[in-house]
């Protein structure tokens, strides 16, 4: 039978003759309804335009138009990615990942009403997360905490706080720059302070801080290197002379520690991370750090410290700009819990995968080959992963993942995976695509394996 061809304008169907077709069906997903109008409208317009009267097009050329272009307008919105890039807290996948176990204990307490700023014991007006405040500080064995939306944010009010119109030192080996174009030096400026570099970009002293010092210093900062490495000819200070140097000239010691962990991780990850309760023992005045990276929650920024700094901190009006909602303190309270019941390991998803084996990741690797149909030139193989949200980038986690070789488009794969139903999201190495199992929770694996089934197949 002869394909079916639009000749002129009118041919077209109306756009809602095309939104009840069932060859849009499934492309319109949860669209909302005007979205799905402008999408149609834009390509039906489109194609009328470019019409050639003599040789039409068909309608099967627009249906794949238009379920193209909504696809596309799908991917825009948030949905749920099969991580297997082999980076575990990844920055551009939602960083770490929650766990079902957490999400049904918050459940309860974030439908409804809660007594967010009421305290329940005298019927009054009470303290935004005093809670949450009360298990940081146990956790880290510091005098007081407080939570902004991002660590960012607790950098900028510490130094707006702190060091307004006044110098803060800080190493040229210090200056990072982390991901969306974050700086350290323009956030300080922003703040209200004034720049103080010390020492070289390889090698700075404790003289270099002490030479600086003078009547005009705020504060002293020392910020984690945590997206890359200095190597050869380096030295930096450690934080404890630093601390024993701001206390001989009374100036506050601030602690950036980027990721922020609350436990040792030499067992699973292979290397020392520093963790926040040693720099409170150290003695820094302040340390802030991530709620989404290392400690494994939502994005939100920690700061703990000396109980009156903190009080300060918090009378700053611009704290209310930055002030987190309900969620993130229902969140992290439950969060806090486990890591003081010491069950993080079974309720935290991070730590979960982290803590996964190789035996464990090569029995969800063979299940998922097997699942996918065992395709020529794909292979369970040994890989490399990383933690990433600036946890030591050189460091790398013995993993494993799904190679496959070169007579396969690794580019063509990697796009029909990630246009896929659920997102598949791999890496490329030496021209091959890996899709490493660290970052896959294991209640993905048939996900996993029915979307490589699926392109392959197509």
């Amino acid at each position: 039978m002869a394909e079916e061809l639009i000749k002129t304008r009118r041919d077209f169907p109306a756009v809602e003759t095309l939104l009840r077709a069932s060859e849009l069906k499934s492309a319109l997903g949860s669209l909302p309804r005007p979205v799905a109008v402008a999408v149609v409208r834009e390509v039906v317009a489109a194609l009328k335009k470019g019409l050639d009267t003599n040789k039409g097009i068909s309608k099967k050329k627009l249906f794949a138009e238009i379920t193209s272009r909504l696809r596309l307008e799908t991917a825009k919105g948030n949905t749920r990615v099969i991580n297997a890039t082999g980076v575990v807290v990844h920055t551009n996948l939602g960083r770490s990942p929650f766990s079902e176990t957490l999400l049904k204990d918050i459940q309860t307490s974030l439908v409804g009403y809660g007594n967010v700023e009421f305290d329940l014991t005298n019927g009054r007006r009470g303290g935004r997360g005093a809670a949450c405040e009360d298990y940081l500080t146990q956790l880290t064995g510091t005098e007081a905490g407080t939570v902004v939306n991002n660590n960012a944010a607790a950098l900028f009010l510490i130094l707006n706080t702190l060091a307004n119109r006044k110098k803060v030192l800080i190493s040229r080996g210090e200056l990072v720059q982390i991901g969306g174009g974050f700086r350290i030096p323009d956030i300080l400026r922003r703040a209200g302070a004034r720049l103080s570099e010390v020492g070289t970009t390889n090698v700075t002293s404790l003289a270099d801080y002490e030479n600086a010092i003078d009547d005009r210093t705020g504060l002293i900062l020392k910020v984690h290197k945590s997206n890359f490495i200095q190597a050869g000819f380096t030295d930096e200070v450690d934080l404890k002379p630093l601390v024993a140097l701001g206390r001989k000239h009374s100036i506050p010691v601030v602690n950036d520690l980027g990721s922020g962990v609350l436990l040792p991780t030499g067992r699973i990850l292979g290397y020392r991370e520093p963790t926040v309760q040693e720099s409170v023992r150290v003695g820094a005045d302040l340390t802030c750090f991530s709620g989404d990276k290392l400690l494994g929650g939502m994005q939100s920024g920690l700061i703990v410290g000396r109980r009156d700094l903190i009080t300060r901190i918090k009378k700053n009006p611009l704290f209310r700009t930055v002030r987190v909602d309900k969620v993130v303190f229902f969140v992290l309270e439950r969060l806090l819990t486990t890591y003081l019941n010491g069950t993080h390991q079974e309720q935290i998803k991070l730590w979960q995968m982290l803590g996964r084996s190789i035996k464990e990741l090569e029995q969800m690797a063979t299940a998922a080959l097997r699942e996918a149909g065992s395709p020529d030139g794909v292979t369970v193989e040994k890989t490399k992963a990383q933690v990433g949200g600036g946890a030591l980038p050189e460091q790398d986690l013995a993993s494993v993942g799904l190679v496959f070789d070169k007579t396969h488009s690794a580019r063509q794969l990697m796009k029909k995976l990630r246009q896929g139903h659920p997102p598949v999201i791999g890496r490329i190495d030496d021209d091959r695509l890996i899709l490493d199992l660290k970052a896959v929770d294991p209640s993905e694996v048939s996900m996993f394996a029915q979307a490589i089934k699926k392109v392959l197949k197509r």
